[in-house]
């Protein structure tokens, strides 16, 4: 009997897919997947709900995407990182940013070749590069601030270097590059000729006294940089999984062309809405980031009333905690106790490093506080279990 490809094999089931089967079986409070159990703004809502009657947009849409929304994305860049972005030949609409980053790779990114990848890492990463027929190549960011070693960055860089993923905001750390590491990397990418694959869905979660630097802002980073971003995060709706990569038109081609063999196209209706999404204007990111304030303020009450330790995360709806002085054992066994005795579910980071380097996050848990008021306020309720 035939069986499955070789490329697939070292996968296996994602961590996201083994919690949520857990948390069901226990009923657990679900903090694991960055899955909000709310919707976003009821208009953006409705102007999808307009596309699918309006007898325009069941069809297929461009291959690109639609034009007002690429319009979107490109003006949307020049208000915020000042950058001029062509919306007919500098953007791509894509099935979501996990897409997105698996099209950056396949449509640059040649077998053989190496690709930089920073961890903690999103899940996705590494599958993409190795499907490519590339080498992941690890530098690792080390608790308990989360930051990476320059010395170990420069050593990953050598004439077989491709290109680099960063995420800023990070996934799953809540930690915000600063414009010094990001210079760094921008440097080492300028001397080495390298290309950036920058995963910056997060752009608009960022708090007190962070700012979002896109990397393609820096000089001498446009040409080489292709930026992700994502309506699932930016705007709440994450079941639409529609995302959009942008930048210089020649890596863009590379993108569009594995795009075209990937998917095609994208959801019509909902680019619809993410289109009107985009003409909200800036008080609505003001008051996204006002609402996830809140929720990163309850789920560090969370964290605290199951005695685990916590640095207030600089972005993202992602925190990491310390559960080193309660438990003795490592993160996905912490994770499984969790579940199985006190009902809350979490994600075990290990399965954001490579086998080296993994033993970094064992002593830590990753919470997503992407949920109602109440689903915190309940996982509050049961963490108190831990202290006694």
């Amino acid at each position: 009997m035939p069986s499955y490809a070789q490329r697939v094999a070292p996968f296996g089931t994602t961590i996201f897919t083994e919690i949520n089967t857990l948390a069901q079986q226990y009923n657990a409070v679900n903090l694991g997947q960055g899955r909000p159990d709310f919707d976003g703004p009821q208009d953006i809502v409705d102007a999808g709900a307009e596309a699918l009657k309006s007898g325009t947009a069941n069809q297929y849409a461009p291959g690109p995407g639609l034009l007002s929304l690429r319009e979107g994305v490109a003006n949307h860049a020049g208000v915020f990182y000042n950058l001029d972005i062509d919306a007919n030949s500098g953007v791509i609409v894509t099935a979501g940013a996990t897409q997105g980053v698996f099209s950056s790779i396949m449509g640059l990114v040649d077998p053989g070749e190496e690709v930089i990848i920073i961890e903690p890492y999103f899940d996705s990463y590494v599958p993409g590069v190795m499907m490519a027929g590339a080498k992941p190549v690890f530098v690792p960011m080390h608790p308990p601030n989360w930051t990476f070693i320059e010395e170990e960055l420069r050593a990953a860089f050598n004439e077989n270097t491709r290109a680099i993923i960063l995420n800023t905001p990070n996934n799953p750390t809540g930690r915000v590059y600063t414009r010094e590491e990001l210079q760094l990397i921008a440097d080492l990418c300028i001397e080495h000729d390298v290309i950036c694959i920058s995963d910056e869905v997060y752009e608009h979660l960022i708090y007190e006294g962070q700012e979002h630097i896109a990397i393609a802002s820096l000089d001498g980073m446009f040409e080489r940089t292709v930026t992700v971003g994502s309506a699932g995060k930016t705007f709440g709706m994450t079941g639409w999984k529609i995302g959009w990569v942008y930048g210089h038109p020649e890596l863009i081609t590379g993108v569009w062309r594995a795009h075209q063999f990937i998917v095609f196209a994208t959801n019509h209706p909902t680019q619809s809405a993410v289109a009107y999404a985009f003409t909200l204007g800036n008080s609505y990111y003001e008051e996204y980031r006002a609402l996830y304030t809140r929720k990163r303020n309850l789920v560090m009450q969370v964290i605290d009333a199951g005695g685990l330790s916590a640095i207030q995360p600089q972005g993202t709806y992602f925190v990491m905690g310390d559960f080193s002085q309660i438990f003795d054992g490592n993160d996905v066994e912490f994770c499984k106790h969790l579940i199985e005795h006190v009902g809350v579910a979490t994600i075990p980071p290990s399965a954001f490093f490579s086998p080296e380097h993994k033993h970094l996050a064992e002593n830590h848990i990753r919470f997503a506080f992407c949920k109602s008021d109440e689903t915190l306020e309940k996982a509050a309720e049961k963490m108190v279990k831990l202290r006694q």
